[in-house]
């Protein structure tokens, strides 16, 4: 029998998707928090979320194991995954006080502190490098004869530093591009529809690749090699994330780059590419799809930086 808060939570999680459009992951995430909030305080109505109730369980968060890298676990939980548990409690409090149920005001649930995000990212050179990896022969020469598949994958990174795409946004794309437009739709977190730009290079990059594909499948990037690797595509030939991610980081090891490349690090490129040359905040948070301009606001600081470096190098020192 399912008490009073199980069922304000699955109504509030049915709230999340349909009315806020939120994303089955999102939903499934909070789904989890607030299901852990709730086995650990044994509550059985809102009002049982109180003070002391909170207190106790970030507490608990703190002490909790963080997650395994290399087979060992963290001292404790990260505080970026703590503040994940405490801001799907806010939204929950926010739905039940809007419903009019009496429980903690979501106001008394703070966040706990964490450290500037630093972001890993490439030079010039190195992006340079990168995004001509694709195709290089066996003696590091371009090949004068590239295959289909080295065609996709010079695609896939070209499109990436063009458009700032997301990895899952990437992947769901169709062949059916209007390569004579310079722009096109894409539909991303919380089913939000927006505008993304495509760069010469990456529009001649598209149309070589789909020039020499002699399949008529829908998706845009699929698998070509004969030898099937575990996970490399979907049911549809259509390739993974997690093949994309092994994609970038094979010829991130081609180019010489040892720093971790990811898909995206190549976000992180785009978005401070057009910070360096003029784009104002706003403009950029539109072309990445950020709902809240403060997620933007981290590439601020990396320019910032760069601006002091600049002033130090050049500013007279009378």
């Amino acid at each position: 029998m399912s008490t009073e808060i199980e069922r304000f939570k699955r109504e509030f999680l049915e709230y999340m998707e349909i009315e806020r459009g939120s994303s089955l992951k999102t939903v499934a995430n909070y789904d989890r928090y607030i299901t852990r909030l709730i086995t650990f305080s044994k509550i059985s109505s809102p009002k049982g979320i109180t003070d002391d109730v909170v207190r106790e369980f970030r507490l608990n968060l703190n002490r909790s194991a963080g997650v395994k890298v290399r087979g060992q676990a963290s001292a404790t939980m990260k505080k970026n995954t703590q503040n994940y548990h405490l801001i799907a409690l806010r939204r929950f409090l926010k739905y039940m006080m809007k419903r009019g149920v009496t429980s903690l005001s979501p106001d008394r649930i703070e966040l706990a502190k964490v450290g500037g995000r630093q972001l890993d990212l490439m030079s010039s050179v190195e992006l340079t490098r990168l995004l001509a990896a694709p195709l290089l022969g066996d003696k590091g020469t371009l090949s004068p004869d590239p295959s289909v598949s080295m065609l996709r994958d010079k695609a896939i990174l070209e499109l990436f530093f063009s458009t700032g795409l997301r990895l899952a946004e990437l992947c769901s794309l169709n062949r059916d591009l209007d390569l004579s437009k310079d722009e096109f739709s894409i539909r991303g977190k919380g089913e939000k529809v927006r505008v993304v730009f495509l760069s010469e290079s990456a529009k001649d990059a598209i149309k070589k690749y789909l020039g020499k594909r002699k399949d008529m499948d829908e998706p845009m990037f699929v698998q070509f090699s004969k030898n099937k690797v575990k996970g490399a595509a979907s049911g549809d030939g259509r390739l993974t994330p997690r093949s994309i991610e092994r994609m970038v980081k094979k010829y991130a090891t081609i180019a010489g780059i040892s720093r971790k490349v990811t898909p995206h690090i190549l976000r992180h490129s785009f978005a401070t590419d057009l910070l360096e040359n003029g784009a104002d905040i706003r403009s950029v948070q539109m072309m990445l799809g950020h709902a809240n301009i403060q997620t933007t606001q981290i590439y601020t600081h990396v320019t910032d930086k760069q601006l002091k470096e600049i002033h130090k190098k050049f500013h007279s020192k009378k």
